[in-house]
């Protein structure tokens, strides 16, 4: 367990649909309590599992779960090691276009009538703004994994670029999978709910509510991009290893992962 104290919080400097969580620093490490269910667990086992794909190291973020005590509660979360070189700041596309184009971008993404023009209009105002080569390519990884993992808060405030001390934009390693495995389950996934009819209720927001329409349309202009190779033992592995979690949340989030993993199995391969 981690103490922590209120000289360690820090504010929140990125919006999600559910809240925000408690968040702290200290030692070049941050933590976040989990707000609406098991956050903590569904960071350790995206990040977990992104180590078995395609995707080289510095390319994600990496969390661990952690128990905290701060004032008289204690918190299931997780913690991360900070990645910001020092003077880069983190920048979202949603301050970016805000800043640039005096409003927001997650409303002028869905002002678009047609998907397709959304996901288009997306990754050329990205490129645009930054001069990053291959925009699209880099939102293709991350809507792959959110379809895969069922990241339900997806949107222009986290998604982000890193900004040098220069001037220079840089790609952001992967973030933020708090919401994915059905991890809100003090509104809208409860425990004891019948889980094939939750996933049935999963709804993305990066540019419409359809994970597999989002994902169609990124593969069919950027291609596939990333591959995977975990199966049961590694998610087994994993699961065991995680030392904070009820078994009866850890038997939940296994039937999902392995659903998952069944329905985009043409994402999965042998490592060479």
């Amino acid at each position: 367990m981690v103490e922590l104290f209120e000289h360690n919080t820090k504010g929140e400097a990125r919006r999600s649909s559910k809240g925000n969580q408690l968040k702290w620093e200290d030692g070049g490490i941050w933590y976040k309590a989990d707000y609406t269910g098991y956050e903590g667990l569904a960071e350790y086992l995206v990040s977990g599992l992104l180590a078995y794909s395609s995707l080289a190291p510095e390319e994600y973020v990496s969390y661990q779960t952690e128990e905290i005590l701060y004032k008289t509660n204690k918190y299931r979360a997780c913690k991360s090691r900070n990645f910001l070189p020092p003077g880069w700041k983190l920048i979202t596309l949603e301050r970016l276009f805000q800043s640039a184009r005096g409003e927001g971008l997650n409303k002028a993404v869905y002002s678009i009538a047609e998907h397709a023009d959304r996901l288009r209009f997306l990754a050329e105002q990205a490129a645009e703004l930054t001069q990053l080569e291959g925009f699209g390519y880099y939102l293709d990884k991350l809507l792959t994994i959110d379809a895969l993992f069922f990241n339900e808060d997806r949107h222009t405030h986290n998604i982000a670029v890193l900004l040098d001390e220069t001037g220079k934009y840089h790609y952001c390693p992967i973030f933020d999978h708090g919401a994915a495995l059905l991890s809100d389950t003090t509104m809208d996934y409860p425990l004891h709910g019948d889980i094939d009819e939750l996933m049935e209720t999963v709804r993305a927001k990066t540019f419409c509510q359809d994970f597999d329409e989002q994902l169609d349309l990124a593969e069919q202009f950027y291609g596939n991009q990333i591959r995977f190779y975990y199966g049961e033992k590694e998610i087994d592995k994993l699961l065991l290893e995680e030392p904070f979690y009820p078994e009866e949340t850890k038997r939940r989030v296994k039937i999902i992962l392995m659903n998952q993993r069944r329905k985009y199995r043409y994402l999965f391969g042998k490592r060479s």
